[in-house]
Formats: structure tokens, sequence, C-alpha cells
């Protein structure tokens, strides 16, 4: 009698502890909530229904932001333009002016290859005035006008380089 007793005790044991089921159907709301503040498109139009756009950082553009942009534009394309230079110094010297970002992408890069070898003229901006952390600049160059895409992570942060393309034609 004891043998069926302590079988019986085991089998509601386990049966208590094992995980009920939920059969009820979850309760839906109409709106879902966001997790995370809604980013903006390209044309700074929210890419979700009813998103607003984010504070202003307080980064605003002046002269001396400016003038360090059109710096490291030029001195950037003063190292890359130069297709004579072996490999190792040529990304060893352009790394100073890169994002890590750029530097990785950059690093394969055979100077060969670049058709420009010097700069002629002055790097020219082209400011968006809502943006502080970045800026597009015009290089003149012996092989045409490359776009050099500049950077920053904060108002005193340096600018660096994420992309040097090159003319259209």
């Amino acid at each position: 009698m004891t043998k069926p007793l302590t079988l019986l005790s085991v089998a509601l044991l386990c049966v208590s502890c094992a995980p009920v089921a939920n059969t009820t159907p979850a309760a839906s709301t109409s709106q879902p909530t966001a997790s995370a503040p809604v980013s903006l498109s390209a044309n700074s139009g929210p890419q979700a229904p009813g998103g607003t756009a984010p504070a202003t950082t307080g980064i605003t553009w002046d002269q001396a932001s400016k003038d360090k942009a059109v710096e490291v534009a030029g001195k950037a394309m003063t190292d890359f333009a130069r297709p004579t230079v072996e490999d190792k110094q040529w990304a060893n010297d352009l790394a100073r002016w890169l994002t890590p970002q750029a530097t990785a992408d950059y690093s394969a890069v055979n100077p060969a290859n670049i058709p420009a070898s010097r700069i002629t003229g002055p790097a020219t901006l082209s400011v968006d005035e809502a943006n502080g952390f970045g800026v597009m600049a015009a290089v003149p160059t012996n092989a045409g006008t490359y776009t050099v895409q500049l950077l920053r992570t904060g108002k005193d942060a340096p600018w660096k380089v994420n992309r040097l393309t090159p003319p259209a034609s």
C-alpha cells in the first residue's frame, strides 16, 4: 500500500511543478508604443507617422569650424593625391585625417590607381547650417574636383574625413 501512495505523491508533485499553458489570447492595443526615439529620413521627414525631430545638439557653425574643415579637407586630399608614394607610407600618412571606418576602407587602396597627383586650388565647403557634425568639401585637383565628406563628434572634436569621392567623369 505504501508503494502506490509514494508513486501517487511523486506524480502529484511533478504535475504541480509543471508550467501551465496560457490559452487566453493577449489583449491587443490599437497603437503600438515606441521603444526608441523616431529617426528622421534624409529629407528630415519622420520615418514613422507622428515622429518628431530630435532636439538640437547645440553645435552651431562658426568661422573657426569652417576654417578648420577647409584645412583638413585640403591636407587630407594632399596626402591622398600621391599616386607615386609607396603603399604603406601613403596609407599611414592619410590615416591621420580619416575616421576609423575610412581608415579601414582605404587601407587596401593602391595609390598608383589614384588619377589625381596634386591639388589645384583651395577647398570650398557646402555647409548645412542645421548640421554641425558634418560637411562636404569640394577640392579641385589636376584630375577634377573631388568631394570630401568630413565628420566630427562634437564642437571641439577634430574634423575627420569619412569619404573621398572622385569626380563623376
